[in-house]
């Protein structure tokens, strides 16, 4: 019986190891390849496969790279050679505070204690021309005694205002130079909404630290948008971007994504001084329109007159005439011989349209009279004996 138990307990141990030799030798031929990846090494090392996956990532990065220039890119480079920031030195009067107040029996006795100070302030502009025209804002060089340009590539000139438009809010500039770079100017009446729009300027005052305009995207939002007149300037058919524009990019171009300047940056809406997505550009049409009057004559003439007298219409007027809404402006006064009269206009009439824009005070029918300028006709649609009906009116200059 030990006999047999002893001939069982070889065999067995003969098993083990044979079985233990074959499956050695199945495992070592099924091992995977020496290029292969080894999971209990360090991922980052030098040499080996961690070499051959740093050269990878290089060359993805690289073919990344040539493929990050787009149409925007491309207008940024082609236009940011012809920006330029703008500093401006001017001379604002201040008058003193008075304990009297504004008083005008006490401003009899005591004058006007006003004080005349010398005042720094800066703004954007584009180059127009290889022989040195710029163009920016009235409310950033239009008062200005002293302005300095300077370009992207550092240089520094002394401009001359060669002219300037209050109510359309556009200056020119003029610099000593040749063969500048300048941008081309686009077509503002063929604008896509929701097409790129870049602005490029000074925000505050941060070209002087690279002598690099800021760049910022966004979209054309709304066109022919009409402001409220702020101090003498009328803005009217803006173009509304949410390309982030903040105080000092005014008088920067809006580009397109081709590079061409579709509006010149003027007017912002903020909180705090800080951008919230709402800026407006004067439309580049218009702009040029202005510049050719300035090259001739340094100023736009506005010189003329119709004649009117008007006041906004209230509900207790719109009762009063039978309109079933409030709005536009009602003629308070009409001028003997004067444009107005010659045109047909009463006194009661109420003007709701000019030119086909809605009337909605004072403000807006200055507007379109100042766009439309002397000899030209303004269509005026007005309310008259519960009708509507349309008169021309022709401004006239001054005699």
């Amino acid at each position: 019986m030990s006999g047999r138990v002893g001939v069982m307990g070889i065999l067995l141990v003969v098993c083990v190891v044979t079985g233990g030799v074959i499956g050695y030798g199945i495992g070592k031929s099924a091992a995977p390849a020496e290029t292969g990846v080894v999971f209990d090494e360090p991922l980052f090392q030098s040499g080996g496969a961690a070499t051959q996956n740093v050269a990878g990532r290089d060359s993805t990065n690289t073919a990344i790279t040539g493929s990050r220039e787009s149409a925007i890119t491309h207008a940024v480079s082609v236009a940011t050679p012809a920006v330029v920031g703008i500093n401006v030195i001017e001379l604002r009067q201040y008058r003193r505070w008075s304990p009297w107040g504004d008083d005008p029996f006490f401003r009899n006795f005591f004058g006007d204690d006003v004080v005349t100070q010398q005042v720094q302030d800066l703004g954007s502009g584009f180059i127009i021309s290889p022989d040195g025209y710029i163009l920016t804002n009235d409310h950033v060089a239009g008062n200005a005694k002293e302005i300095t340009v300077t370009m992207t590539s550092g240089h520094t000139y002394k401009a001359e205002l060669v002219g300037t438009d209050q109510v359309t809010d556009v200056a020119l500039l003029k610099i000593d130079g040749q063969n500048l770079p300048y941008l081309r100017l686009g077509n503002s009446d063929d604008i896509i909404i929701g097409e790129w729009a870049i602005a490029l300027g000074n925000p505050f005052g941060l070209f002087e630290r690279n002598n690099k305009p800021t760049v910022t995207v966004g979209v054309v939002s709304s066109t022919d948008m009409n402001l409220r007149a702020q101090e003498g300037r009328n803005y009217r058919g803006m173009i509304q971007t949410d390309a982030a524009i903040n105080a000092g990019n005014s008088g920067g171009p809006l580009i397109n994504s081709v590079g061409e300047v579709i509006g010149m940056n003027a007017v912002i809406y903020t909180m705090n001084q800080g951008n919230i997505g709402i800026g407006f550009a004067i439309p580049i049409n218009k702009v040029k329109a202005i510049v050719a009057e300035l090259k001739r004559s340094g100023k736009v003439e506005r010189a003329f007159w119709t004649g009117l007298e008007i006041q906004p219409v209230d509900r207790r007027i719109a009762r009063y005439f039978g309109m079933k809404s409030v709005e536009g402006v009602i003629v308070s006064d009409v001028a003997n011989g004067s444009p107005a009269d010659k045109a047909g206009l009463k006194v009661g009439d109420i003007i709701l349209e000019a030119n086909g824009e809605k009337i909605v005070d004072q403000s807006s029918l200055i507007g379109v009279i100042d766009d439309a300028g002397p000899s030209e006709v303004v269509k005026l649609k007005i309310f008259r004996d519960q009708e509507e009906t349309t008169i021309s009116l022709r401004p006239e200059r001054r005699r």
